[in-house]
């Protein structure tokens, strides 16, 4: 599996190009909020012959799903994500203020696609990516597991050395807290790729995040 980080928005949010050998790809968390960040993303696509088959949010609020305007606008692709945060993807302007206090300007934002669910199976080339939901930063907040190579990606669910806060539309603790215990049940070796900040491994996190250890 090859990965490409792309940090986008004022917010600093991780965009991730996925592909395996085929040369099939998926973009997950598009959050980019203009049309710069988005060449630099659609330059590596091409540059690499990729062939981008999914378009998947790990959840909807504004930071991760800015950029799927430009990618349904150039590649047809709808957002697969989780429906339980439909009400606030409906709902984006008042999202943005209420987080930033004014409103910002952005074109229309596409349908959603497929709801992914828990247990359901995004696949491309020879890669499958397994839906975990974990509430608790948003309710529609899920993971992108792939148990072959021992990845996560894993929204803003779980940060190196934190989590996601809770104090959102849709965030509730004792969710999130149960969440994180699904995710320490996963193997130590995991790799975990945030929606912000930098990688880190489901070992290290159950060794010094506060929030896994114990």
């Amino acid at each position: 599996m090859i990965i490409k980080t792309f940090v986008v928005n004022p917010l600093g949010e991780n965009c991730y190009v996925v592909n395996d050998d085929t040369k099939e790809a998926v973009i997950i968390d598009c959050g980019c909020s203009d049309e710069y960040e988005w060449a630099d993303i659609k330059k590596y696509i091409a540059n690499n012959d990729l062939q981008v088959k999914h378009l998947l949010n790990t959840h909807l609020h504004f930071d991760h799903i800015w950029g799927n305007t430009f990618v349904h606008r150039d590649m047809g692709l709808c957002p697969e994500a989780n429906y339980e945060d439909l009400h606030i993807y409906e709902n984006m302007d008042e999202q943005i203020r209420s987080v930033i206090g004014v409103g910002i300007p952005h074109p229309p934002l596409p349908p959603l696609g497929t709801s992914l669910l828990d247990g359901s199976e995004v696949m491309f080339g020879e890669t499958t990516l397994k839906v975990l939901t974990t509430p608790g930063h948003s309710h529609g907040c899920i993971c992108f597991h792939s148990e072959k190579d021992h990845i996560l990606f894993s929204g803003d669910t779980l940060f190196c050395g934190s989590c996601g806060r809770t104090d959102l539309e849709g965030g509730n603790y004792e969710s999130l807290m149960q969440s994180l215990k699904k995710l320490a049940n996963l193997p130590d070796d995991t790799k975990v790729f945030c929606g912000h900040g930098p990688s880190t491994t489901i070992g290290r996190e159950k060794m010094y995040n506060p929030y896994l250890r114990g």
